[in-house]
């Protein structure tokens, strides 16, 4: 029996494939002698018959090993983040300049919208001209001069993950813990960096609302990237509501550069807490600062010093942005031709916000893709969005809906509305950092 049909016999039986038929297996999904029939039963048998913990680090190193893996000869040390995915979280756009204005580099891989949340790159794509395919040299050259660069993944990099992803989508095993794990891990570690910290999100508008389920998922994100020799450590945070208070990529883009620009008294104060608690944690990891609160107070200071705008500036132009971004970015970035206000219709205290149905509503606007070929409008979405706890008044803005036409935007912000559950108490929104394992 070939090592192909002795890995699915296990699983047919009940049984975890060793972790030698595991590498072997994913060897052959990037080299193509493991047809599509073979890695859909491969999917669905990992489905009823979950990895080991050794058998999931072994399957995700093949499949990092199965293409390219960054070698870098820097300074300092090269340093990723990566989010399980949420709704207006574009804490990326603010995490990679801080970092790399600490002294870090941040090659960041990155991916394009799924499902109700958005991509990075598809937000990055907000701004003219920038690029976020580029080849594995002119990557490296940026991260050299710049610090960092935020980038879509080449044909090169974990080629097995691309075949086994597409299998997944199509057979309903996206959802299995130790796919996911491979699946993110891969391509992270195909970078190759020294330290990597995780945001696995959980609430209403995370992929993983439950809580237990996140923090599984978190536990074996750590444990699979330390076996993989990378300081790794994970953050549970919430996602109850949006990470900032926009939603939609160019006004994401809004929201990442007045953290980056503005005051600190006018800053979104749960995008800034991610970005210097995932920040905080990702020095100690590389072992740049003693602990985590040092960490965080250092990108706090590339915040307030504007350091961290200024290597944003610079990643922009090198990724074909306009040059003077930092400078004249509310003049670059598109607008939607209408935006409409939603008001209260009665008093009240936010208690509670569907963020899933946000992400929805962001999507049926064109900000997302129902289909790959699906074309986004980078304009639309919603900005202004009331916060959990706050206390409304009659007639008060809850929202305001950035749309194609008055047609969409009516039909969109009396969906946001339902979005909303008002309470006559005082509310106390969950904790945003909820916990880290390392």
């Amino acid at each position: 029996m070939n090592l192909l049909r002795e890995t699915l016999a296990s699983l047919r039986a009940g049984m975890a494939p060793s972790p030698a038929l595991l590498a072997a297996f994913a060897e052959g999904l990037a080299d193509g002698s493991v047809s599509s029939a073979q890695a859909g039963a491969f999917a669905m048998g990992v489905c009823r018959t979950p990895l080991t913990p050794e058998g999931r680090a072994a399957l995700t190193r093949a499949m990092r090993d199965g293409g390219e893996v960054l070698a870098w000869d820097l300074p300092g040390p090269v340093i990723d983040k990566h989010s399980t995915g949420g709704v207006g979280d574009c804490v990326s756009l603010v995490l990679a300049p801080a970092l790399a204005a600490c002294g870090a580099y941040v090659p960041m891989i990155s991916g394009r919208g799924l499902g109700h949340t958005g991509g990075t790159l598809d937000k990055l794509s907000a701004i003219p001209g920038f690029r976020t395919e580029m080849q594995t040299d002119e990557m490296q050259d940026v991260v050299r001069r710049v610090g960092c660069v935020i980038v879509g993944a080449t044909e090169d990099i974990a080629p097995a993950d691309r075949r086994l992803y597409a299998v997944r989508d199509v057979t309903g095993t996206v959802e299995s813990l130790d796919l996911i794990v491979a699946s993110i891990l891969c391509k992270k570690l195909a970078e190759g960096p020294e330290a990597l910290v995780l945001d696995v999100k959980t609430g209403s508008g995370a992929f993983m609302a439950d809580a237990e389920a996140a923090r599984a998922l978190a536990h074996a994100l750590v444990e699979t990237g330390q076996a993989n020799g990378v300081m790794t450590s994970a953050v549970l945070t919430d996602m109850s509501q949006p990470a900032a208070t926009s939603a939609g990529n160019a006004l994401e883009v809004i929201a990442a550069m007045e953290a980056l620009t503005e005051p600190l008294t006018r800053r979104s104060s749960r995008l800034v807490a991610l970005t210097k608690a995932l920040g905080g944690e990702a020095l100690a990891l590389a072992g740049m600062v003693s602990d985590a609160a040092e960490g965080a107070a250092r990108i706090e200071a590339a915040l307030t010093a504007g350091a961290a705008a200024e290597v944003f500036g610079r990643m922009v132009a090198a990724q074909g942005g306009p040059l003077d971004f930092p400078e004249r970015w509310r003049d670059r970035l598109p607008a939607a031709p209408v935006v409409a206000e939603l008001r209260a219709d009665r008093p009240g205290v936010v208690g509670a916000i569907d963020t899933r149905a946000l992400g929805e509503i962001v999507v049926d606007l064109g900000g997302g893709r129902r289909r790959e070929d699906d074309r986004i409008d980078p304009t639309v979405g919603i900005s202004h969005l009331a916060q959990l706890g706050a206390v409304v008044t009659e007639g008060q803005a809850l929202a305001r809906v950035h749309a194609a036409d008055s047609a969409a935007a009516e039909d969109a912000a009396e969906r946001v509305a339902h979005a909303f559950t008002m309470e006559s108490g005082a509310v106390t929104p969950p904790v945003l950092i909820q916990e880290t394992i390392r």
